[in-house]
């Protein structure tokens, strides 16, 4: 390869990196004003508890996106360019859903969710668009740094969307704040502009996206196995450790303090690490050893819950370091799943397999406090310990099992 070629190839490895960098920077923003900023805002406007639950309905499209991803990785909104007029055509709705915010006051629950709901549909539309866009063109050798960029970009949608959003709204009002994240969100705009996608082929133009074609095949199967296995335990933890830092008499800056601490430093340093080792000691390796980790800190709650560790360090510890296992889980999940996405409808795979192990976390979000309080924290907690070895006992076979129908990286 002639020097030529090879600077050439540089650029456009990192040419991709910050188009993706900037793609999952357009969905975190507004994802994050809605249910970081919002809610607070609503609440400090006399919005009741009750009211607020509904906001709860946002998620939805998160959750059913699978249904429509066949139709992103099947249709061109323009014709030479397929993904790229996804992006463009959802980041224009959620650019004008944020500005339609303004002619509605904190108050207004009912109009706030149904502008929030239309936005989490774009969101969500844009996710396949650009989860396809990544499974189909980043290499092999690149997809953990792939995911790692996307886990950095949520971390700074965190930022932009949630707290920068708070902050402008204390010190400047709603419209202020609304016409900044507004006029941020245009920036991602020019990312989908530098996207490079290939005229469609006579093979693009036969084939036929769907669920079906999916689940044809033995190694999504066993992949989606995985994905209905690996998480099922984080949801019981998840949505019981605010309440149980409560419980155990932290403060509430303290949580704060540390929820956002560890958001941070794990967005962006922990996925950095995660990269690093599904690149260097490969899938099996990094699922194993966070899974094991991600035990020990279940472990560590059961045991604080039932009296027998004390104090608040190794709650904080458990706390922070489940954050970081999480950012860092996904990175090599994300990994495994562009792994497995055919080329014909990158889209559609990737979202059911990131859907399926979203659907199985909120599941267990559902019933934890239902189980807390029929049985306690230390059961569920404890619960949640057996699950994840068992996921990750399971998720090995899986693996292996997966690894012999394609060529899916160890």
């Amino acid at each position: 390869m002639s020097a030529t070629t090879m600077e050439q190839a540089r650029i456009g490895r990192m040419r991709l990196f910050v188009v993706l960098a900037a793609l999952y920077l357009a969905q975190a923003i507004p994802s994050y004003l809605l249910v970081a900023a919002l809610p607070p805002i609503m609440r400090e406007a006399g919005v009741s508890r009750t009211d607020l639950s509904n906001l709860s309905l946002l998620f939805l499209p998160l959750v059913l996106k699978f249904l429509w991803a066949p139709l992103v990785d099947r249709l061109r909104p323009f014709a030479r360019a397929q993904r790229a007029g996804w992006v463009v055509l959802t980041q224009v709705g959620v650019i004008l859903c944020i500005l339609s915010l303004i002619l509605v006051g904190p108050r207004d629950v009912w109009s706030i969710i149904a502008i929030g709901f239309m936005t989490s549909l774009l969101v969500s539309t844009q996710d396949i668009a650009t989860d396809g866009y990544a499974a189909k063109y980043l290499p092999v050798a690149d997809r953990g740094i792939g995911n790692a960029i996307q886990g950095g970009a949520i971390a700074i949608g965190v930022v932009v969307g949630g707290t920068l959003g708070l902050v402008l709204h204390h010190h400047f009002g709603w419209t202020v704040m609304l016409l900044t994240v507004a006029a941020i969100s245009t920036l991602p705009l020019v990312a989908a502009f530098a996207m490079r996608e290939p005229p469609p082929g006579p093979l693009e133009s036969r084939s036929m996206p769907s669920l079906r074609a999916f689940l044809r095949r033995p190694d999504a199967r066993a992949v989606l196995w995985i994905a209905l296995l690996y998480r099922a335990s984080e949801g019981l933890v998840k949505a019981l450790e605010g309440p149980y830092l409560v419980d155990a008499g932290v403060p509430l800056d303290w949580i704060g303090y540390i929820s956002g601490l560890s958001a941070v430093t794990a967005g962006l340093a922990g996925t950095g690490i995660a990269a690093w080792m599904v690149q260097k000691r490969g899938l099996s390796f990094t699922l194993s050893l966070l899974g094991h980790a991600r035990t020990l800190c279940f472990l560590l709650f059961a045991l604080h819950a039932a009296g027998l560790v004390t104090g608040f360090v190794p709650l904080f510890g458990a706390a922070g370091f489940q954050t970081l296992i999480r950012y860092m889980e996904i990175v090599a999940l994300y990994s495994l799943f562009m792994a497995v996405a055919s080329p014909e409808q990158p889209g559609t795979d990737f979202t059911v397999l990131a859907c399926a192990q979203l659907i199985v976390y909120m599941a267990g979000s559902f019933v934890a406090g239902r189980l807390a309080d029929a049985a306690g924290y230390a059961a569920v907690f404890g619960l949640a310990t057996l699950l994840s070895l068992v996921a990750v006992i399971g998720t090995l076979g899986l693996i292996r099992r997966a690894r012999t129908m394609a060529a899916i990286p160890g």
